[in-house]
């Protein structure tokens, strides 16, 4: 953190100094400006005194010539110069005070910088500092890469491992599919058996279902009778009770009676009494607690005992002695092996009941340690007790594998141990060091040094260390000395004396004493034991060596004149403590190379034909992989390969990439090596010649930690290479042989160059360039030389001096001029490279008396110093005076090198951007100049901008742009939005006006567009244009504006995730899940074929005779190891093909959407936009005669507004319905209530106050459940309820606010009224006649028209609850005269139940679908007065049908209906006969009952003509079940008596069907003497031959009625 905030205190220094200068150039840059200013100031007032004067003396003249009309001229020009010079000097006095000021301003600055200078110069370290920091962290990142590279390779040669494993796996894995195939014939056979098994087993349990369900049903018969007895007491115990409350009140009310009468006070006697009675209460639930919390005391007390009883039992464990190898094991840091469940658990239960018991007494380290302890002590006695019951294959194959000399061996080993395990069964097992609830991780004590190294000894002395052990960890700990390893028991002896007790952060002495006998590296450690576990120091012992190398392998001298003698020097480095001795080997084939280099071949043969091996089995990558390595192998070779000239190069690189055949390579791997030998030797023997190289020191001796300078000299005696190979030998044969390289260039010229290639740089046109040419003469004699320039470049460089004379042995100075011009590349086209800029002239120095010259070249990048605008005019357009408009222009250097420009004498209406117009651009870099137009009057703009390079040349750009004044301005140009969580949204306002009033009330017109017109008057129409994509809102975006009116426009912002980011983040975490999801059926592929293999292993391994049987494979496993199955295949495989989803096909609302959706949601950071917003304003208002008319936009008036929005994460999310915030009801029945659940999450790190907004109190949705605070992580849900009143769409908006958020939740919903239909429509149901204790069943359908699901209840009149109306009366026994007015409810069964029922009573009618009703008539007694009424009804009572239900029951199956109804009902009365029939005998009416019928016939007599009456009888025969007859009989007795009396019966019997009516004609004519108003009366039987006879009394009344006219 230290180095993180100096690196950014040096940013924020730079970024200061930095102001800091440029202010100081600004103040210089202002006193220069003044300081012209006050010039040329002071330059005008001497020239204006100087007219004066001369005026003054031309007046004089005029005056004594008396011209006076001249004398008039020359004073108002006198004047006019009096008051320029006052002017003049006013401005002087000006300048003179703001040059002043600025000169402070200046002064100032420079004390400033002075004050920092110090800091500047730690500024500059520190840059250097950090500069070398990023080369160093540049250099560890490469260094990271090789790793990486190197891991890389090493990852592929595991997979190539992992392949052969695999398929060495695969033919394992068939042998186990074939046994497996055989077990499972085996198991069929009994698998067929056991389902048979089962078969019979279900039948049975079928049978005993059946047996209990009939069980169950008497049961339940029992159980109602039980209910109803149940209900009768409960209902004797109430009115009991409500007897004794009456009597305890009138008890009351007499005892207050009583002290009333007495004078006491019966409120405050009555107050007592009652508070007495809580005391009691009080009383009895105090000692009951006492009596709870005697119980709980107890119970501690027994289980403190109990536990001191486990402690005893610990200690007694703990005094037995422990085995030394149980101590050791523990000693082991390998976890103990896992204890049984059964063990475990009861550890818990001791561990449980000794917290609860000393929770008071006991302190929490010493139970853990107590707990410790015992553990430890159980874990032993499991370890004594419980072996295992197959003992480990691995046992017996480390037994056989050992001989007896190795037992021999480990057997001395034991024995030599047992001398420092001795103190080890004495120690007490450590604890777990536990403090404040905290687990020590780590060794308890800590070392310092933490390896003791005794490096460099030698046989026969003695060294001592000295180590410092500290008590690292949170507790008092004690430390004791174990022993060391075996390896150093015979050298190493340890010193030590236990402290006792160390508190934490104490520490002790060891002193280790090393006596080495044997010169060999050792390696050990020195183990202690401690409370809290075992730890140890590392110790290392190393001998002797050498350790030499070299600064550089390679040695070039460069081109070297010859006989000129240069030397260079290595430097031999022996970082070891082991001197040796040292020779230069100059022999051109060492022997050391001549017995490495086969190998190295041979080697590298060996790699290719193991990785061409291996590519053959491997997919196309691996193959790639292996020869890339290939690849890097040749180019290692080829490095080391200095001396092979290009081509050779090539070619060895080819034939090492090249892939060969296995069979080429071997057969001719050791031709090509010889080949290659004899190649390098030739060249090694041409190129090589030892007499130019000479050695200072070729053999010597090097001592330890000791370097040595070696000096090469080169000495050319022939012009050419020269080469030498040379090895540095050494006495020590564990050192190899240095290979050294030395190269040299010799030339043969009396004159040279120093510098034969002159680089000027790069260099601008029509700039001076000037260099040094320096000629070296190696003659004896001086020389005359004279610089030859070629003539296309004379005119661009010139070397003075041209000819001179150069001494014996020195040198000659040249200067070189070089000025290029813009016709370079016209005169020196062979020498200059238009497109590249680069110039090379080859020149020569031509020496008197030598015909080769001595050739030098110059070169130059030549550049021009152009900088180039993108365009030569800007034209702003049109802009506002309350906006200002932005463009943009290119910049660029065309030059190679930077260039500083800066944009001088702005006026005050442009602005330039970035850093105020000023910078630097480097070579042939481009920038982006914004020019910000910002008009402040209404007029044309034309000016020109001047950009000033930092070599003073100027590159004008002309501009030009209108002011106009827009009828209408916003108020606010610009809004920022503070942060907005996605999925919320920020709403602000701002104003539009119209500032244009009406002719009459302005007193001056407004200019519109420069100086052109005048803005027209009236009205003015505008338009915003939302952004797409955006989440920006403006309402209203239209409207019209009259004059000196403003309307407020609101802006909402509404952050939201793009679908594209969505989908490709869905597609993301599909991928991944694949991936993870193949990964672990890799996993399980793996663990399978371990599992397989280890059976397989086990069962070959064992003897025959005590072979465990292998069990068959599960069925995952076989499905695993089946070659036909694909998933098996592909987990037993090494390479995996994912698919991959294209985001194009995740549907918006998918699961796999929400997730992407939400994904984002929880990682999004924040993000900021930028929106210009467009307004356009109409030219006029359109006129009143045609208001539809298009108006006309201007883009003159086009206004902009511009947005910055930024959108961070939401501390507020909706989690349910998959983060939906737009809550559909549907449709829902008007009446009915639907509710839902929001459940939004806190995924902020805050605590959320939740509010709501107030819903419409008399609207349909409401919010059930209150808002609370959440914390971080929690969520919290939202009760919402939809009750339509009225048959529309309801929408309604619910803001859920937090601090920094709003949760906008949308609810709509649409009522619907229920169109339900019954069928058959009536309003009468009628069942007619059925037999008594039997029922007939009619349906009826309701139909729900609507689009919603309808809830229905049906309701009969006999089963609602008695209300003040006759309709829900019994009125069974009353019957009206009137046919066509009969009771809600008629007659009901004798057994209480319902005469009809009706199924079901309540449901829901889907959607345009159907629900069937069945209404059953069931009666138990002979009745025709059974009614009720059957109505159905919707939520909130709405009644949609109502239909009476009427039936008939008979005791036979035939009957009569029709008829008069009779006043009262027979049902009532007892059976009478009528006197008026002479037929029937008394014998006959005590024998039978008969039913009486009446039947009134009225006649019409009509204008003399009489009109007989007819009335009709219905006979009908009941369908019924029974085993009695089905059809029935009837005939009419005494007809000739009916026949004198006028009436006519037809027919007069009958036979009816069963299930038929049969129709009877009874006519009535007045037979001849009848008088009117006469009443006829006849009685006449008729008899029913159904099941049994019956007879029914038919009253014929006949009589005449004479129509009123």
């Amino acid at each position: 953190m230290g180095s993180y905030a100096e690196t950014a205190r040096m940013f924020k220094l730079r970024r200061s100094l930095n102001q800091l200068d440029f202010f100081h150039r600004q103040k210089e840059h202002d006193v220069l400006k003044a300081r012209e200013k006050l010039k040329v100031c002071c330059q005008n007032i001497a020239d204006i005194e100087n007219q004066r004067d001369k005026v003054e003396e031309e007046i004089k003249q005029q005056k004594n010539a008396d011209n006076s009309a001249m004398v008039f001229c020359m004073q108002a020009q006198h004047k006019r110069l009096c008051q320029e010079l006052l002017r003049e000097e006013e401005l002087m006095a000006h300048i003179n005070t703001t040059l002043n000021q600025q000169e402070q301003e200046l002064y100032r600055v420079e004390v400033e910088l002075g004050k920092v200078s110090l800091l500047r110069q730690e500024v500059v370290k520190k840059e250097g500092v950090f500069q070398a920091l990023k080369t160093q962290r540049a250099t560890a990142q490469l260094h990271r890469k090789n790793n990486a590279t190197h891991n890389q390779q090493c990852k592929i040669k595991h997979l190539k491992d992992k392949v052969a494993i695999n398929k060495r796996g695969n033919i394992q894995s068939q042998s186990t599919i074939q046994e497996a195939q055989e077990c499972h014939k085996t198991a069929a056979k009994y698998l067929k058996e056991t389902i048979k098994r089962m078969r019979q087993q279900e039948a049975e349990k079928e049978q005993q279902s059946r047996e209990i369900m009939q069980k169950r049903i008497q049961a339940v018969k029992s159980l109602k009778t039980s209910i109803a007895a149940t209900q009768e007491n409960i209902r004797v115990q109430q009115s009991k009770a409500k007897a004794n409350s009456q009597k305890k009140e009138q008890e009351e009310r007499r005892l207050r009676e009583s002290l009333q009468a007495q004078g006491i006070n019966s409120i405050k006697s009555a107050y007592q009494q009652k508070q007495l009675e809580e005391f009691q209460l009080k009383k009895q639930e105090y000692e009951e607690r006492q009596k709870s919390k005697r119980v709980e005391i107890v119970a501690k007390i027994l289980g403190e005992e109990q536990f001191a009883r486990r402690n005893k039992k610990r200690l007694a464990l703990l005094s037995h002695p422990i085995p030394m190898n149980k101590a050791l094991q523990y000693l082991d840091p390998k976890p103990p092996p896992a204890k049984s469940s059964q063990a475990k658990e009861e550890r818990a239960t001791r561990k449980d009941l000794s917290d609860s018991s000393s929770s008071s007494s006991d302190d929490a380290s010493t139970e853990d340690l107590q707990e410790s302890l015992y553990q430890q002590g159980e874990q032993w006695i499991d370890e004594d007790l419980v072996a295992p019951e197959f003992g480990g294959l691995w046992d017996e194959t480390y037994k056989k594998g050992l001989n007896v000399e190795t037992v021999d061996k480990l057997q001395e080993k034991e024995a030599k141990q047992e001398v420092p395990q001795k103190p080890a069964e004495k120690l007490t097992m450590p604890a777990k060091n536990i403090v404040c609830r905290k687990e020590m991780k780590g060794p308890p004590f800590i070392s310092k040094p933490e390896v003791i190294h005794f490096k460099d000894f030698e046989v026969g002395k003695t060294y001592k260390r000295k180590v410092i052990l500290t008590n690292v960890s949170y507790t008092t700990n004690y430390c004791k000395l174990l022993g060391v390893s075996t390896q150093l028991m015979d050298f190493l002896s340890i010193s030590f004396k236990p402290p006792g007790s160390l508190s934490a952060g104490m520490s002790c002495d060891v002193q280790a004493v090393f006596q080495p006998t044997i010169n060999k590296d050792l390696e050990g450690e020195v183990q202690f034991i401690s409370a809290t576990g075992p730890f140890s120091v590392l110790i290392r012992c190393t001998i002797k060596k050498c350790d030499l190398e070299v600064d550089s392998h390679l040695i070039d001298f460069g081109t070297h004149v010859v006989d000129q003698t240069v030397s260079r020097t290595i430097t031999l480095t022996n970082r070891g403590a082991l001197g040796t001795m040292f020779s230069l080997d100059i022999s051109t084939c060492p022997e050391n190379s001549q017995g490495q280099m086969p190998s190295q071949s041979s080697t590298s043969m060996q790699q290719e034909t193991s990785n061409q091996d291996m590519s053959f089995h491997t997919s196309p990558n691996q193959k790639s992989s292996s020869l890339r390595s290939i690849q890097d192998v040749g180019s290692n070779q080829e490095d080391q390969e200095l001396s092979m000239d290009s081509q050779q190069k090539e070619s060895a690189t080819l034939e090492a990439s090249s892939p060969r055949p296995e069979s080429a390579i071997s057969a001719g791997g050791n031709e090509v090596d010889v080949f290659l030998e004899q190649t390098e030797a030739l060249i090694d023997q041409i190129c090589s010649d030892t007499s130019n190289f000479t050695f200072g020191e070729e053999r010597g001796e090097i001592g330890p930690f000791d370097s040595i300078k070696l000096e090469i000299m080169f000495t050319p005696t022939i012009p050419g290479v020269a080469k030498l190979d040379f090895h540095i030998k050494f006495s020590d044969s564990t050192c190899k042989p240095i290979p050294i390289k030395v190269r040299g260039l010799a030339i043969d010229v009396p004159l040279w160059v120093v510098q034969p290639s002159i680089d000027l740089k790069i260099c601008m046109f029509d700039h001076l360039y000037q260099d040094s040419i320096i000629v070296q003469s190696r003659a004896n004699t001086a020389l005359r030389l004279t610089f030859v320039v070629c003539p296309e470049m004379q005119n661009h460089i010139k070397i003075l001096p041209k000819t001179g004379f150069i001494k014996a042995k020195s040198s000659f100075h040249a200067q070189l001029k070089f000025l290029p011009s813009c016709m370079l590349s016209e005169d020196a086209k062979r020498f200059f490279d238009r497109d590249t800029g680069v110039l090379e002239v080859p020149m020569t120095v031509q020496v008197a008396d030598q015909m080769r010259p001595v050739p030098f070249t110059v070169h130059a990048v030549v550049t021009s110093s152009d900088l180039q605008f993108d365009c030569n005019e800007v034209d702003f357009g049109y802009c506002s005076i309350y906006q200002s408009v932005k463009t943009s222009v290119r910049l660029t250097n065309l030059s190679l090198l930077p260039q500083d420009f800066g944009f001088i004498g702005l006026p005050e209406f442009i602005e330039v951007q970035p850093n105020d117009g000023f910078g630097t651009l480097l070579p042939l870099e481009f920038l982006e100049i914004d020019l910000i137009f910002s008009p402040k009057k209404a007029k044309d703009y034309l000016f020109r901008l001047n950009c000033k390079s930092g070599i003073n040349r100027d590159f004008p750009l002309s501009c030009r742009g209108v002011g106009i004044h827009p009828p209408v301005q916003l108020s606010h140009s610009l809004i920022q939005f503070g942060a907005t969580g996605v999925g919320g949204h920020a709403i602000t306002v701002f104003y539009l006006i119209h500032s244009l009033t009406c002719r009459n009330q302005s007193s001056h017109a407004v200019t519109r567009v420069g100086r052109e017109a005048e803005a027209p008057e009236g009205a003015r129409l505008f338009s915003f244009t939302d952004p797409e994509d955006s989440g920006i809102t403006i309402r209203p975006s239209a409207g019209r504006l009259l004059p000196g009116e403003r309307c407020l426009v609101q802006v909402m912002f509404r952050p939201r995730l793009s679908e594209q980011e969505i989908r490709e983040e869905a597609a993301r975490l599909l991928h991944h899940t694949q991936f993870v999801r193949q990964e672990e059926l890799e996993r399980s592929g793996v663990e399978l074929r371990q599992d397989t293999e280890h059976r397989t292993k086990t069962e070959m391994q064992g003897e025959p005779s005590k072979r465990k049987k292998v069990p068959p494979p599960q069925p995952q496993e076989r499905q695993a190891l089946n070659p036909n199955n694909q998933e098996g295949a592909a987990s037993l495989g090494n390479e995996k093909l994912l698919t991959f989803t294209n985001p194009a096909d995740i549907q918006p609302g998918s699961e796999a959407y929400e997730e992407g959706r939400a994904s984002l949601l929880y990682s999004f950071t924040q993000r900021y936009s930028r929106y210009t917003i467009p307004c356009f304003v109409s030219d006029e208002d359109p006129p009143p005669e045609d208001r539809q008319a298009k108006p006309s936009w201007s883009p003159l008036n086009t206004l902009y507004l511009e947005l910055h929005c930024p959108a961070v994460q939401p501390p507020l999310v909706v989690t349910s319905g998959n983060g939906q915030t737009t809550i559909n009801f549907n449709q829902v029945a008007v009446g009915d209530k639907v509710v839902k659940n929001v459940t939004v999450q806190n995924i902020s790190r805050e605590f959320l106050d939740l509010s709501s907004s107030v819903l419409d109190l008399r609207g349909p949705f409401s919010l059930l459940n209150a808002l609370r605070c959440i914390g971080p992580g929690e969520r919290h849900m939202l009760l919402l309820a939809f009750t339509p009143t009225l048959s529309k769409k309801h929408c309604e908006t619910l803001d859920v606010h937090s601090p920094n958020m709003t949760v906008e939740l949308t609810l709509c919903g649409e009522g619907v009224d229920p169109a339900i239909t019954c069928s058959p429509p009536g309003d009468l149901l009628d069942f007619g006649y059925v037999l008594e204790r039997e029922s007939a069943s009619q349906v009826l359908q309701l139909q729900n028209g609507s689009s919603v699901r309808v809830r229905f209840r049906v309701s009969l009149a006999s089963l609602c609850r008695p209300e003040k109306g006759a309709d829900c009366l019994p009125l069974a026994n009353i019957s009206y005269p009137d046919t066509q007015i009969h009771p809600a409810v008629g007659t009901q069964n004798h057994s209480g139940l319902s005469v009809f029922s009706v199924t079901p009573m309540e449901g829901f009618i889907a959607s345009k679908g159907s629900q069937a009703i069945t209404i059953t008539f069931q009666p138990d007694h002979q009745s025709v007065n059974y009614y009720d009424r059957f109505t159905v009804e919707l939520m909130k009572k709405n009644i949609v049908c109502v239909m009476d239900l009427r039936g008939a029951a008979c005791s036979r199956t035939m009957f009569l209906c029709g008829g008069d109804p009779l006043a009262v009902s027979t049902e009532a009365l007892p059976p009478v006969l009528l006197p008026s029939d002479p037929e029937l005998t008394k014998s006959e009416t005590l024998e039978k009952p008969s039913m009486p019928v009446l039947l009134t016939l009225r006649a019409v007599y009509s204008k003399g003509a009489m009109r007989p009456a007819v009335r009709q009888l219905e006979v009908g025969c009941i369908h019924t079940m029974r085993p009695i007859k089905k059809n029935g009989e009837f005939h009419w007795d005494g007809l000739a008596a009916l026949q004198q009396r006028g009436f006519t019966v037809e027919p007069s019997r009958g036979l009816v069907e069963a299930g038929q009516r049969c129709s009877i004609t009874v006519t009535w004519t007045p037979p001849s003497g009848y008088k009117l108003n006469e009443v006829v009366q006849m009685c006449v039987p008729l008899t029913l031959n159904g099941d049994e006879p019956e007879i029914y009394r038919v009253t014929l009344l006949a009589t005449v009625s004479i129509p009123v006219n």
